[in-house]
């Protein structure tokens, strides 16, 4: 774990906030806090940054790393991916296994922290960083599905997962032509599956004989695409989340974070459309557009007339506008949201 000895006078009281210090989340996070008006200045090379206008450290990690700082309770909130927890969660829990079978803790101990988790609870999807954690094969290659790879050579980054996926998947096997499935995958028989670590560029792994197969994230596809891969299952579907410790410092700040942050992804979510209609063709209007809660309507000078004023979802804007204006709706604007409360 990190020693923030030496920043103690200065995040004496602040709650510690964890970002991904770069990588595909690193810029939308910024964007997010910068939305939620987190103001900080980082310094060059420095990976604390002091929040100006509220009680907040912002410290700047591996994506990969947050769920365990947020886990052993060294920080209180963070950014990272869901299958960034989801790889920290397996680990836990594999380490758990290791212990039971050292003699270390009882299975019933193991049973007992396994329900209490990581440490990490989720607060909110961030709408964000989407995308797939596959398992990927030669395009050319012998292998068709996850099945064929059994006993074989995996490359990954997320070997906790990997291990959690090809136990199972052997466990399916093992039962399918034993027709007891008795046992359960990873605890009374060992991975005939090779799981080998790698730090980056996975998806070489393959083309220079180092694996089989890989199990790695995929956004568009494209770079597997390129390395002659292709997917033939998918472990996990991501995105960014926000995560907090068990026991967080500041369980307000914690709320206020969430509450603002939740207001900048409404914002990028809707638009603020406004139009004229009158009276008689309200409720057919607002059929079309009913908004996220109900529209706010507003008599105008002339009678029998109507201002209108609802959230629509930016991706229906061009239909909802079509619709308005075919049932005699007139002036109609769309407004952009710069921020949002519930």
């Amino acid at each position: 774990m990190a020693d923030f000895d030496c920043f103690n006078t200065s995040l004496e009281g602040r709650l510690l906030f964890a970002v991904p210090k770069k990588g595909r989340l690193n810029q939308s996070a910024l964007n997010l806090l910068e939305g939620a008006d987190i103001q900080f200045r980082r310094e060059n090379r420095l990976d604390i940054a002091l929040v100006k206008n509220l009680p907040i450290a912002l410290i700047f990690l591996p994506a990969a790393d947050i769920p365990t700082f947020v886990g052993e309770g060294q920080v209180d909130l963070g950014i990272t991916g869901l299958d960034q927890v989801q790889e920290h969660d397996a680990g836990v829990r594999a380490l758990h296994r290791a212990r039971r079978f050292s003699g270390e803790i009882t299975p019933e101990e193991e049973v007992a922290q396994n329900g209490r988790g990581s440490g990490c609870e989720t607060v909110l999807d961030l709408g964000f960083g989407g995308c797939k954690l596959q398992v990927q094969v030669p395009q050319n290659g012998i292998y068709k599905s996850p099945k064929d790879l059994i006993g074989k050579n995996i490359g990954t980054s997320f070997v906790h997962l990997a291990r959690k996926y090809f136990a199972n998947l052997e466990l399916e096997v093992d039962s399918a032509k034993t027709q007891t499935g008795s046992h359960q995958a990873g605890f009374t028989s060992k991975l005939r599956t090779n799981i080998i670590e790698l730090s980056g560029s996975v998806e070489a792994a393959c083309a220079l004989g180092v694996a089989d197969g890989i199990v790695d994230l995929v956004e568009s596809g494209e770079t597997m695409k390129a390395a002659g891969l292709k997917p033939i299952d998918t472990v996990v579907e991501t995105s960014a989340i926000l995560i907090k410790s068990r026991k967080p410092s500041n369980q307000e700040l914690v709320d206020l974070i969430a509450q603002r942050i939740r207001g900048v992804i409404t914002a990028q979510k809707y638009v603020l459309c406004q139009y004229n209609i009158q009276r008689s063709t309200l409720a057919e209007a607002s059929k079309i557009a009913p908004g996220k809660r109900a529209p706010t309507v507003t008599s105008l000078d002339e009678e029998g007339w109507v201002a209108v004023s609802v959230m629509v979802e930016k991706k229906k804007i061009a239909l909802i506008m079509d619709g308005l204006s075919k049932i005699g709706a007139h002036d109609i604007l769309v407004l952009d949201i710069k921020n949002s409360r519930d």
